[in-house]
């Protein structure tokens, strides 16, 4: 019998996979529930079993191929015991005289589709499309996959340097277009700088960051908040919370507290832009970004957070901030994410401006907590008095989210930390 090995699906929002490395080779026996390729998605790595025991007679896709969810990438054959030696060497000397890869037409129907000789995956088609990019543009682009097959990536980064006008650019007049800009060149000095190629993460952030601030014009507002009432009520309590609930209490779960119920006030700041259309998610789902070990980001999610009171919200936060730094995360832990939070103040910045988490429409960022000397009000009038205070900075997709909303949100936001006794629980813990 030969079963297909197929891309398994990892999670609702990912629809493609890119091939780290295979642990296997035509011919090679394996067991079943045996690992035998390493996969990443733009959110982790995974290691993909054999469904079966048998020989592997077939491998389709190699290392750094994209491939798409529910495509076969190997056949497997499950009957009897076979020497894998020799299949190996079979299957080696059948392939030799075989074409390593089968080239894929697109069909041409129209002036936006894309006809070529060169394989472009359906995903290359659907961005090229999108940002005008014509056929000779798209050959022109230098591929970093496997026998030069263009990535992803490739295409993102062309479009972050390229140039307007541009002659696959529709034009309404026959103006010419202007000369490119010539590339910044950049100062190597031989034995004393040294160059340090990115990991696959890092390349994945940096298509995400570059692609994110080409799709969404991004505009950043900013308060200042007076969170010493909050900060004493955690002084006070975070030692009997970890007594009775065994979790440690951080400043987190209260800001994404706040934060969900700000979004129930102003749910026009909880959407997704799909071309000409608002898609307004029902689900409050919060995205923590979180640093790694390794230096990279990764975005855990706190599902439902508006459901959840403080004692679960901890617990959430707790979970996802220790599966981060021991890569434990599961591909469900990381997705589904509508609104994301970033505390910039952990590294001990004032403020950020942070770049937007697609396919959302706004992220926030908690800068440091100070103390500072501030004029505050009080029934014998305005008196100097040190305060813990924090700035909130609101980065936000301008085609959707005008100043009115995003300010009202952000000055929301601020105003639950603010009156932090309004916030459950209250009093003691």
């Amino acid at each position: 019998m030969i079963t297909e090995f197929k891309m398994p699906k990892m999670g609702e929002s990912i629809t493609e996979a890119t091939i780290i490395s295979w642990l296997k080779s035509v011919g090679d026996f394996v067991n079943a529930e045996e690992t035998i390729v390493e996969v990443a998605t733009d959110k982790v790595d995974n290691d993909l079993s054999s469904p079966v025991s048998g020989v592997i007679t077939e491998i389709r896709f190699q290392k750094d191929d994209v491939v798409e969810v529910g495509t076969v990438l190997a056949l497997i054959n499950s009957d009897g015991i076979q020497e894998a030696k020799s299949l190996k060497d079979d299957v080696a000397e059948k392939s030799s005289a075989m074409p390593s890869k089968v080239e894929v037409q697109q069909p041409k129907t129209n002036n936006r589709q894309l006809t070529t000789d060169n394989f472009l995956s359906p995903l290359i088609i659907s961005i090229a499309q999108k940002e005008n990019l014509s056929i000779e543009e798209l050959q022109s682009i230098p591929g970093s996959g496997s026998e030069g097959r263009l990535q992803k990536s490739d295409v993102f980064n062309y479009l972050t340097n390229r140039k307007y006008p541009i002659q696959s650019k529709p034009t309404t007049d026959n103006r010419q277009p202007t000369s490119n800009f010539p590339k910044p060149k950049i100062n190597f000095v031989e034995g004393k700088d040294h160059i340090v190629e990115m990991d696959r993460m890092r390349k994945m952030i940096a298509d995400h960051m570059v692609y994110s601030k080409h799709t969404s014009p991004h505009v950043t507002s900013y308060i200042e908040v007076d969170v010493t009432n909050l900060v004493n009520w955690r002084n006070e309590n975070k030692d009997k919370f970890q007594q009775k609930y065994n979790e440690k209490l951080t400043f987190t779960p209260v800001f994404i507290m706040a934060v969900a119920k700000a979004i129930q006030d102003f749910p026009m700041i909880n959407v997704s832009v799909d071309e000409k259309n608002i898609i307004v998610h029902k689900d409050i789902n919060i995205g923590m970004a979180t640093a790694l070990p390794s230096g990279n980001l990764i975005v855990p999610v706190v599902k439902n957070a508006n459901e959840k009171d403080l004692v679960a919200l901890a617990k959430s936060v707790n979970h996802l901030a220790n599966a981060s730094r021991s890569n434990t995360l599961k591909p469900e832990e990381i997705q589904g994410s509508t609104f994301t939070i970033s505390n910039v103040g952990t590294f001990g910045s004032l403020m950020g401006t942070p770049i937007i988490n697609q396919p959302e429409v706004a992220i926030l960022a908690f800068g440091i907590i100070k103390k500072r000397p501030e004029v505050i009000t009080t029934s014998k009038g305005d008196e100097i008095a040190i305060r813990s205070m924090m700035f909130l900075s609101l980065s936000f997709d301008h085609r959707v989210v005008d100043g009115f909303l995003g300010g009202s949100f952000l000055r929301k936001v601020g105003d639950y930390l603010e009156q932090f006794s309004s916030l459950p629980p209250e009093g003691e813990i």
